[in-house]
């Protein structure tokens, strides 16, 4: 008699669920995220087994792990996100005065002509990069390895710093 493929299913989530919710908690230091994040672990595993079942072990492992740290790298990117907006609505700080809207202007027009001297890919790379897309997120808009995105990065930089230097006049 075989076991049907729901039974085996239930008999492997309420074997491993224990363990895969406390390596989750352990990871992302917050029980209900591991409640939920143990869900998807199991939701792929329905959906998607291994195809060995003596390495399903591994493959929980390996699964819970890369679902925990894009739970942390989401939830970093929304803590940035909510810094930058408590700075920019920030009540202390009051409407800027005059002179500093007009400065502030000023060098937003100084960089978007920095920006605009550089190769488009260069341009394209630091505008997605300061507006909080991963190095993944740039590739795949820029139609680039994964690997390649630190080193591009590294070297538009650099050159939108040459474009500032050669913009102001040399005092001697």
């Amino acid at each position: 008699m075989e076991i049907p493929e729901s039974e085996m299913f239930r008999t492997v989530f309420y074997e491993h669920y224990p363990v895969v919710r406390r390596k989750l908690a352990a990871l992302v230091r917050d029980e209900a995220a591991a409640d939920d994040l143990a869900q998807d672990v199991f939701l792929r595993l329905y959906r998607n087994p291994p195809d060995d079942p003596n390495a399903l072990g591994a493959w929980l492992h390996r699964v819970l792990t890369r679902i925990g740290y894009d739970y942390l790298t989401q939830k970093a990117r929304e803590r940035r996100l909510q810094d930058k907006q408590e700075l920019l609505f920030s009540a202390e700080s009051g409407p800027p005065s005059g002179e500093e809207a007009v400065l502030s202007k000023l060098d937003q027009e100084d960089v978007r002509t920095w920006l605009d001297g550089l190769p488009e890919r260069d341009r394209q790379a630091l505008l997605l990069r300061y507006s909080g897309y991963s190095y993944t997120e740039i590739a795949s808009q820029l139609g680039v390895n994964s690997p390649v995105i630190g080193t591009l990065l590294n070297r538009a930089t650099h050159k939108l710093k040459q474009q500032a230097m050669n913009s102001y006049p040399q005092t001697d």
